[in-house]
């Protein structure tokens, strides 16, 4: 082998390994839709944020990690109630592989924030949270954080990647966003939620008229 082959070779070497590291060290959150990631969390809240701080992530002295703690002003409260009265911090990874979240510090911004309430009471948000701009929420979306996801926590979303995608529970909504717009929050994340029917079947709203069944139920043509 030649030289210029050998060192040829060892850069793409080098390359593949970094490449390899960065993909390892990042951070990766399943897909999940709107409804289920607040369902998940302990907490949901609007809020803005007025300035942050890099602190230590923990009192013991040989931990090296750093947490961003984000002091908020809370605007409402959709869920937690019964844990929290009122939020003044929210705490986050430093690093980005850790997923931790960036936010404007400029008390203008208004944010959906969802997260998790750990032991002491300290909230902990992340980027596999369902954390949005308010702005960027659609008036459906607004609407159903007061009560309408939360009476579909125990129905089942299942995102569908390719047909032939159909229901295995009657407790089970398809999310179609990816098979039909080639992305995760399209219409049906903006739009709808999987509510619980009174008996027991789980099925798409618009806080309307329910939408076509081709919509909910996708299968082989």
């Amino acid at each position: 082998m030649t030289p210029v082959l050998s060192t040829l070779l060892f850069s793409v070497l080098l390359l593949l390994t970094h490449r390899i590291q960065e993909l390892v060290e990042a951070c990766s959150c399943a897909p999940a839709h709107p409804q289920q990631l607040i369902c998940d969390s302990a907490l949901v809240i609007r809020a803005k944020i007025s300035s942050e701080k890099v602190v230590p992530a923990s009192d013991d002295p040989l931990d090296t990690h750093k947490m961003i703690r984000y002091e908020i002003k809370q605007i409402k409260m959709f869920k937690g109630f019964e844990k929290l009265k009122d939020v003044q911090y929210v705490y986050t990874p430093f690093d980005s592989s850790l997923c931790g979240v960036k936010l404007e510090a400029n008390n203008k911004k208004q944010y959906l924030l969802t997260g998790q309430i750990l032991s002491d009471g300290k909230v902990l948000i992340h980027l596999c949270n369902y954390i949005e701009p308010w702005d960027d929420l659609s008036l459906s979306q607004k609407k159903s954080l007061n009560q309408r996801y939360q009476m579909g926590c125990g129905c089942k979303i299942t995102t569908c990647y390719m047909v032939p995608c159909s229901i295995t529970t009657p407790n089970e909504c398809l999310w179609t966003d990816w098979l039909i717009e080639r992305k995760l929050y399209g219409h049906q994340a903006k739009h709808y939620a999987c509510i619980k029917r009174s008996d027991g079947t789980c099925s798409w709203y618009r806080g309307g008229p329910p939408p076509e069944k081709e919509f909910i139920d996708i299968s082989e043509p």
